[in-house]
């Protein structure tokens, strides 16, 4: 039953703003985590890696309790933030996130973790609505094709149907850049249409 610290910074703009590695350890320190059982990263926006929270994810065990500054420290979104603390209960480890409280499997703690899913969920709500919003907005362009771009025009197509006459897949892949999945793709439709 031991009491385990995670602190990340993902940006220097964090350090500047009050929510560095120092200021995280400090409240750490300050809620009863020995120094010793504090884990921290500091990474990138850019990278995912975080380590050192695999690493003490791996300790963990059931009885345990970790405590962070914020639930951002743990995820980038509050939905993997709810999917981490749920596999940290599922597992008999709490949780104990130092702006919202203690979760467990307490009624507070359910309570708590409750909210915390309605507001995932609102989250994930608003991010389909914004995405369904831009597309609807996209579509009134003209000339606007929805999905990804053809890897090839048509000219750029003929010349790989072609090239496949005397070449493998693999070869012909190398020489456009083209995956051979997508190669035969085009075959099959060339074959079909024609």
């Amino acid at each position: 039953m031991a009491l385990y610290g995670y602190a990340r910074v993902s940006t220097k703009q964090q350090e500047l703003t009050g929510n560095g590695l120092e200021v995280q350890v400090h409240d750490l320190l300050e809620a009863g985590v020995p120094e010793n059982n504090i884990y921290k990263d500091a990474a990138t926006g850019a990278t995912l890696d975080r380590p050192s929270f695999e690493e003490l994810r791996s300790i963990l065990k059931s009885g345990d309790t970790l405590v962070v500054t914020k639930l951002d420290r743990i995820a980038r979104s509050a939905s993997q933030g709810i999917q981490i603390v749920d596999d940290f209960l599922t597992k008999g480890i709490s949780v104990d996130i130092l702006n919202m409280g203690k979760l467990n499997n307490t009624p507070n703690g359910k309570l708590i973790r409750t909210v915390m899913l309605a507001f995932a969920e609102f989250e994930k709500d608003m991010i389909v609505e914004r995405t369904q919003a831009g597309k609807a907005i996209a579509r009134q362009k003209p000339g606007f094709k929805e999905g990804r771009p053809q890897a090839l025009n048509k000219r750029q197509k003929q010349q790989a149907l072609d090239l496949l006459k005397n070449h493998s897949y693999s070869e012909v892949a190398e020489l456009t850049g083209v995956s051979p999945r997508t190669l035969m793709r085009y075959k099959a439709y060339a074959t079909k249409t024609s």
